[in-house]
């Protein structure tokens, strides 16, 4: 009888190694799949910082004392300075576009069959270009960054009181911008994008 228990022991024994073996590579492999697919904070920002160029649609709202405008626009950069613009909506202006290259613009408008070229004009940066945000925060003093929720927020102060405080909202699932606020130094928002379709690059 006693030869049998001995017997039995080394196999509960074999058992248990297993099953602790396999639980703890399980737990390992499961950790490892976390790690690798969440990036922190920093790194996300980085990314969005250190873009060559992007495509995007985007719903744009400009206010004014007076009154509140709202247009759909394709955009799409190509670093170091090439930059196209395109209005969806409204439906009277659609198809007009802006294309600009080193000190050239063209502009296009398809319904009144205008096709001009304008040489020797550098496109000003404005941040409706969301490449425009990217360049100013990079030399900005005052730029910070914060997470609210699943959003991490570029922010930086301007010295002009129409664009005092610029706001560029990042999702960290999707690792692309939300939406981008500037508003005047009375913190009236003049101009919301809203990022609706994005490929960064």
């Amino acid at each position: 009888m006693k030869i049998l228990k001995i017997k039995k022991i080394p196999k509960i024994l074999i058992i248990l190694i297993i099953l602790i073996i396999l639980i703890f590579f399980l737990i390992n492999k499961s950790k490892k799949n976390i790690i690798g697919n969440n990036k922190n904070s920093q790194d996300i920002i980085n990314n969005i910082l250190n873009i060559s160029s992007y495509e995007a649609t985007i719903d744009l709202e400009v206010n004014s004392n007076k009154n509140s405008n709202t247009y759909t626009l394709k955009q799409k950069y190509i670093y170091p300075n090439q930059y196209e613009q395109e209005i969806i909506e409204p439906e009277d202006m659609r198809g007009i576009k802006i294309i600009a290259k080193e000190n050239e613009i063209k502009l296009e408008n398809p319904k009144i069959e205008i096709n001009k070229t304008y040489k020797d004009n550098k496109y000003e940066d404005n941040y409706i270009n969301l490449y425009t945000f990217i360049k100013k925060y990079k030399e900005s003093e005052n730029a910070k960054s914060k997470e609210i929720n699943n959003e991490i927020v570029l922010r930086m102060e301007e010295d002009n009181k129409y664009c005092k405080y610029v706001s560029l909202y990042i999702d960290k699932s999707t690792e692309k911008p939300i939406k981008l606020e500037i508003k005047n130094d009375n913190k009236k928002t003049l101009i919301y994008i809203l990022y609706k379709e994005v490929k960064l690059t």
